[in-house]
């Protein structure tokens, strides 16, 4: 639908025109069943392709339904490889029968990625505090009393306490592994309950940083999560599509595109399942009965620039000069190198008055940003000199306009 808005009608006619618009949307039968079941929140019935790595889950996580402390499980794998869907639906299959046999075993998700949640070592204890029915100020009380009012909470009864931190990676960047440390020594200051740590992480390389007296302690079980395959994706596509989409909804092939789109991008199922939302919603927008290949590719220039623009606004002030660096240099020089980029970040740092951090920091941004999919980075060779990174931007010229802007006015 177009919206006729014309100054001259004033505010009643503008107020009438959205009210028609709202009529016309409401009448306007959806192809949508259940669009519930294409959000990342869903979890279905059955987890395909995860059934050996399900029943590993189970297996290392039971001992909690005897009201023994598990060992602490961490689990890697890249974004959208079900780790995080895998883990839900094996801890709310043992929430289930606990509350069947009245056990007392509690669960706890926290996403470490989410702002005022835990981005300080202070909001995420408030957060558990919270889990536990409890409310303490947003700031103000020492650390130590907040630790105290979540031990007392939690040793308030004997339970067994499942702590899930997804993105686990997100919180020690932010935090540094102190706070893991803390978590990991909680068991030992506790008389009735037992707290066992569920770590997931899509840096696989994560827990080589780590403190070794966090890794130790932190890493006792380990699972990988491998990428799915297309035809994979295609089960999972369809098994979603069946229950969020009336029959015959979809062109034919959509769904084959879509795997071929996710397994491109490292067998990311995530990604398969929000294109083919996006498609569907900008298909019931145009008014069309089908969700149709144009939808599909309308959807995949959406997500890949809204990703790439959430990905660099959530990132630090650091990481962001170095990729502004970059977007800099990229449109003169189709090939630039890491010193390149360090003289160009460091006149960028000292303008911004951020403290300029070593090349080697440098040159582990910048295989962040390869992963995250903002550059691509070739390693290369220059004899006895060492080796150097090749970098080149991988994002559209539209995609790159737009994120400078952002980054300015981020950077300031």
């Amino acid at each position: 639908y177009k919206l006729s808005l014309y100054p001259s009608k004033g505010n009643k006619g503008w107020m009438m025109e959205i009210g028609n618009f709202f009529e016309q949307y409401l009448e306007k039968e959806t192809f949508f069943l259940d669009k519930s079941v294409l959000l990342s929140s869903y979890i279905p019935d059955e987890v395909l392709y995860r059934g050996e790595l399900l029943q590993d889950v189970a297996n290392i996580l039971a001992p909690a339904l005897r009201l023994e402390k598990p060992s602490n499980l961490f689990i890697y794998g890249k974004t959208g490889t079900g780790k995080t869907l895998s883990v839900k639906h094996v801890l709310q299959s043992m929430e289930t029968i606990a509350l069947k046999k009245e056990l007392p075993l509690k669960y706890i998700y926290i996403n470490c990625k989410l702002k005022k949640v835990a981005d300080t070592e202070y909001r995420l204890i408030a957060q558990l505090i919270k889990e536990f029915g409890q409310e303490i100020p947003a700031t103000g009380l020492p650390t130590d009393e907040v630790y105290t009012i979540f031990y007392s909470l939690l040793d308030k009864e004997k339970k067994i306490v499942m702590l899930v931190l997804d993105e686990i990676d997100q919180l020690t960047r932010k935090i540094g592994d102190e706070i893991l440390y803390n978590l990991t020594r909680i068991n030992a200051e506790l008389k009735n309950s037992q707290i066992c740590l569920v770590g997931i992480s899509n840096n696989l390389i994560f827990s080589e940083n780590l403190d070794p007296r966090v890794r130790s302690s932190l890493s006792e079980e380990e699972l990988i999560f491998p990428s799915y395959n297309a035809l994979q994706i295609q089960d999972i596509l369809r098994q979603r599509v069946a229950k969020a989409f009336k029959e015959n909804a979809l062109d034919p092939g959509v769904v084959e595109k879509c795997a071929a789109f996710a397994a491109r991008d490292h067998g990311d199922a995530r990604r398969a399942i929000d294109l083919l939302r996006v498609a569907g919603e900008l298909a019931e927008r145009s008014g069309v009965q089908n969700v149709s290949l144009l939808h599909l590719d309308e959807a995949e220039r959406k997500i890949e620039s809204d990703k790439i623009i959430y990905g660099a606004t959530s990132q630090p002030k650091q990481f962001q000069s170095v990729l502004y660096a970059i977007l800099l240099l990229g449109p003169q020089k189709k090939n630039i190198f890491t010193g390149e980029i360090y003289e160009v970040y460091k006149t960028i740092s000292k303008r911004c008055k951020l403290a300029v951090l070593t090349q080697r920091r440098i040159s582990d941004m910048l295989a962040e940003m390869d992963m995250l999919g903002f550059i691509n980075a070739k390693i290369i060779s220059k004899g006895r000199y060492g080796r150097t990174r090749e970098i080149s931007v991988s994002l559209e010229e539209t995609t790159v306009a737009k994120l400078k802007e952002i980054l300015e006015k981020s950077l300031h």
